[in-house]
């Protein structure tokens, strides 16, 4: 059997230092293949390294931990690191997700780690995106004392899709576009296509609109990655750079190529 894989993300780098030595001695078997400063490191970091386990400190600059854990769920098995903050420790253990306190006890530690092996043995079935958002959408809920969980980033900047029993996280740069099948959306990048459960108009709410245009109601494209415009009568299509396929472009939409 594999060895599991961690990172660990803290601004702190006293607090990294302390758990990673921690770690190491309560958990000597686990590998920790990376440490980020922040939580946009963290979630390059997830996204490179696809690691089992991701132990994500709750105040860092950039993205919170909160907030990396809401991209990222579904992807590893998430442990909150944080100060001691009584609500906050009653909303973890409401929402049945591991935490440590700050510094981090021992004796704690150990009861993690045992839990994290259980978790790690039933296979990442047992902790699905769909559980996993969930319980930190209810989080963030008890943490910011409102029943409704709020809008932490203005425009979707990673994408988690699965392909067969794994999840990839990649940002969405790397997006050439997307098209809606039925309830679901094929995400295309230079790699290649993976299926979200997730329809096209929740995408199209999501996306920056600057740079991911509408060019029918089944396609979003990124307006990086067009390469030309044509227009011949009534049909209009766009071509993309080192691509093949051409795209259909709506009436409803082709305005928006006026310029080109």
């Amino acid at each position: 059997m594999s060895r599991p894989r961690a990172i660990l993300a803290d601004d702190e780098r006293l607090m990294r230092d302390q758990l990673r030595a921690r770690l190491q001695e309560a958990w000597p078997e686990l590998d920790l293949v990376g440490e980020a400063r922040d939580g946009d490191e963290a979630l390059a970091m997830v996204a490179k390294l696809r690691p089992d386990l991701a132990f994500l400190d709750i105040r860092m600059p950039g993205q919170t931990g909160l907030e990396v854990a809401r991209t990222i769920a579904g992807c590893c098995h998430i442990v909150f690191v944080t100060a001691y903050e009584a609500h906050a420790v009653e909303a973890f253990e409401q929402g049945a997700l591991d935490y440590l306190l700050k510094p981090v006890d021992n004796a704690r530690l150990a009861l993690t780690v045992a839990r994290l092996k259980q978790r790690l043995a039933a296979g990442r079935s047992e902790d699905n995106g769909a559980r996993a958002l969930e319980r930190i959408e209810s989080i963030l809920a008890k943490l910011s004392g409102d029943s409704t969980p709020r809008q932490v980033a203005p425009y979707l900047r990673w994408i988690q899709a699965g392909v067969g029993s794994q999840v990839f996280l990649f940002p969405v740069e790397e997006v050439l576009y997307l098209q809606a099948q039925d309830k679901y959306t094929v995400i295309v990048t230079a790699a290649g296509e993976s299926l979200v459960r997730k329809p096209i108009r929740e995408f199209a709410e999501a996306l920056d609109p600057e740079l991911f245009w509408q060019i029918h109601r089944s396609t979003i494209v990124n307006s990086r990655a067009i390469a030309a415009f044509k227009r011949d009568g009534e049909h209009a299509e766009v071509t993309l750079r080192g691509r093949d396929e051409k795209l259909e472009v709506s009436r409803s939409f082709a305005g928006r190529f006026r310029q080109m």
